[in-house]
This record gives structure tokens, C-alpha cells and sequence, in this order.
């Protein structure tokens, strides 16, 4: 994969992982370990994921402008 990719590679993977388990606590503290529970959980992350994705790829370089104004390069 051409390096070009990478930030939407990140933020694809960032937003999969990050929903992944903040789906699942939800999804969790909602149920409680039902029989059903990963069939709740998968189909909350999927739509969680679709939302997820596109906020990171808007929301990261204003955060690493924010990050970067806040900090000093050695």
C-alpha cells in the first residue's frame, strides 16, 4: 500500500478498534452478558464503525494542530 494511504489506513483501524471496545462496554453495561450478547454487540460496533470512520478522518488533523500548538519540539 502506497505510504499516501497511511492516515486513512490509521484512521481506519483507530475507529474499528476504539468502537470495537466502546461498543462492547456499552453494549454490556445496557444487556449484562445475555445469550445474544455478541450478536447485540457486533451489530452495535458495525453501525457505531460506520459513524466512527469518517468523525476520525475530520477530526485528527484538527487534533494533531491542537496537539502540536500545545507542545515544544525539542
Amino acid at each position: 500500500m502506497h505510504p499516501r494511504f497511511a492516515p486513512y489506513l490509521f484512521g481506519f483501524l483507530l475507529s474499528g478498534f476504539m468502537s470495537l471496545l466502546v461498543s462492547g462496554i456499552a453494549t454490556f453495561r445496557s444487556v449484562g452478558l445475555v445469550a445474544n450478547f455478541a450478536e447485540l454487540w457486533v451489530s452495535s460496533w458495525l453501525s457505531s464503525w460506520a459513524i466512527a470512520f469518517p468523525i476520525v478522518l475530520v477530526v485528527a488533523p484538527l487534533t494533531r494542530r491542537i496537539v502540536n500548538s500545545v507542545t515544544r519540539t525539542p
